[in-house]
């Protein structure tokens, strides 16, 4: 099977075909997802959360960003890997943003990159795809604006915040996005958005009408239980197998039945 490229992802949105996508951020994992038939492996910045263990994503670096890609490209035979720009990788201007960006695809290899925003993006879009760097835009719930919008909530639940989500919509496809984004935003929503624009749509907690669907692999195998959003749909549950089969390594040491001579050289 050859690598997925842009050309497939739009594509399945003109034959109604339904887009897959999850986050990976280590070399076993990525090649778990690109076995398992993911479209698009995500190289989120949600590995400060669910990998480092911080509050939010505001701390990941581009050096961090960059040393997980590498990962998970080196895994990869088939997904198209996104690399996602972190907090004031890009919102300086648009000669700062083509330069981070570039680094995913010259030294991570990855095939394009995501950043979050809608109109006070749109010239770091346009920079950037002159660049030949393709990019998804990503609107509605935008992690890295958590102080300003006050927490992670619903965006979008006003006439008026809708009416601005469309508009954004608009101005990202318009600059050069491939695909958009949309995060925790009503369905209703993100079906007009959807049939609005002529790019893909990736919903996250936006409902069933968007192009494809993306989660955070960690919370969709049951490895990150510290907060757990409505939208999850968790489908395994690896952290209880982990501790039970870690358990049972302590005791069989403990007990002297590890190693016992089949794991033992004479």
């Amino acid at each position: 099977m050859p690598r997925i490229t842009i050309q497939d992802i739009l594509k399945k949105k003109d034959e109604g075909v339904k887009i897959t996508m999850l986050t990976a951020y280590d070399f076993p994992f990525a090649q778990i997802v690109d076995e398992a038939g993911i479209d698009c492996i995500l190289v989120g910045d949600s590995l400060g959360m669910v990998v480092q263990g911080l509050d939010n994503t505001l701390p990941v670096t581009m050096d961090e960003m960059i040393y997980h890609t590498k990962m998970v490209t080196r895994a990869v035979k088939n997904a198209m890997v996104i690399g996602d720009m972190p907090f004031m990788s890009y919102q300086a201007g648009p000669e700062e943003a083509v330069r981070n960006a570039g680094r995913f695809l010259k030294e991570a290899g990855a095939s394009a990159i995501k950043l979050e925003g809608g109109g006070e993006v749109t010239d770091q879009i346009k920079a950037m795809t002159r660049s030949d760097i393709p990019v998804m835009a990503h609107i509605g719930l935008t992690p890295q604006s958590v102080h300003r919008m006050g927490g992670y909530k619903v965006q979008g639940k006003t006439g008026e915040a809708a009416k601005r989500l469309i508009d954004e919509a608009h101005r990202v496809e318009d600059a050069g996005a491939f695909a958009v984004l949309i995060e925790a935003v009503p369905m209703d929503l993100a079906e007009t958005i959807t049939g609005e624009l002529t790019v893909p749509t990736i919903g996250i907690g936006a409902g069933p009408h968007c192009d494809g669907q993306v989660l955070v692999l960690h919370d969709v195998i049951g490895l990150f239980d510290r907060f757990v959003p409505r939208f999850v749909k968790r489908y395994a549950n690896l952290k209880t197998e982990a501790i039970g089969a870690i358990g049972r390594y302590r005791e069989e040491v403990l007990n002297g039945s590890f190693p016992s001579e089949k794991e033992s050289f004479r």
